[in-house]
């Protein structure tokens, strides 16, 4: 298994989604290949995928980086691991690298939330160092 920042074509992620984001999300479609290539047009993020000895995108994590008055601040999106490759060191593996990027890029803290109910991710974010904030995390819903 290898992490890297994804470089290639619009359409091998689009694919990829079309098989992940399902896995962690039941009300949200995977994104269409024009959504997919904005996203990768975009400065403020960089998209990590892992791909298995097959060449195969097993995994995939976003990090968005942004500057706020107070800081450098980055922030981590929709680590997805597929299903028949979990519980191989992906997630993780995923994490340490945008931690890395962020860390490189000069950032003061990276955030992230995990809804409750993924057991398994909130413990792989504890282990490799993040802290619960004392805080709430409202959302508005434009639609």
């Amino acid at each position: 298994m290898k992490v890297e920042v994804f470089d290639g074509d619009a359409e091998e992620l689009t694919a990829a989604f079309k098989e992940l984001v399902p896995q962690l999300s039941k009300s949200n479609p995977p994104p269409g290949r024009d959504a997919v290539a904005a996203m990768l047009a975009s400065s403020a993020i960089t998209q990590f995928v892992a791909r298995d000895e097959g060449d195969r995108i097993v995994g995939v994590a976003t990090l968005v980086i942004f500057p706020i008055p107070t800081a450098l601040r980055a922030w981590i999106e929709d680590v997805i691991v597929d299903e028949s490759s979990s519980r191989q060191g992906i997630g993780s593996a995923l994490t340490e690298a945008m931690l890395e990027c962020a860390r490189v890029a000069g950032c003061k803290t990276v955030d992230l939330t995990s809804r409750p109910v993924r057991e398994a991710a909130n413990h792989m974010y504890r282990k490799l160092g993040f802290v619960q904030r004392d805080t709430h995390v409202y959302r508005y819903d434009l639609h």
